[in-house]
């Protein structure tokens, strides 16, 4: 417990040394940097939410399980038939015979 004490507190003081005594760089930024660091951040927010979607349904799907709770109880579901009227083949079949 001590040795992790003194490792965060020599982390911190190293981190806050690092900061005040850093030296200033003087550079031109190019424009294009700064678009490549909005696409990373726009990258990783799509990312993290992305993750935190799955494991929402994830958990959600377990929470329903457990509490007995049908989520699909109250859809509509539609049939697989399909039905084809004979009144859509006629125009074709008469253009056929006016050429």
């Amino acid at each position: 417990m001590k040795r992790s004490i003194r490792f965060s507190a020599l982390l911190f003081t190293g981190c806050a040394a690092m900061l005040l005594f850093g030296a200033n760089g003087e550079a031109y930024i190019d424009p294009s940097v700064m678009t490549y660091i909005i696409q990373a951040v726009a990258g990783i927010i799509i990312a993290v939410g992305a993750v935190v979607g799955i494991y929402w349904r994830k958990a959600k799907r377990k929470v329903n399980d457990t509490l007995g709770i049908d989520e699909n109880r109250n859809k509509e579901v539609e049939s697989d038939e399909l039905v084809v009227s004979e009144t859509a083949e006629e125009p074709a079949a008469e253009e056929k015979a006016e050429e």
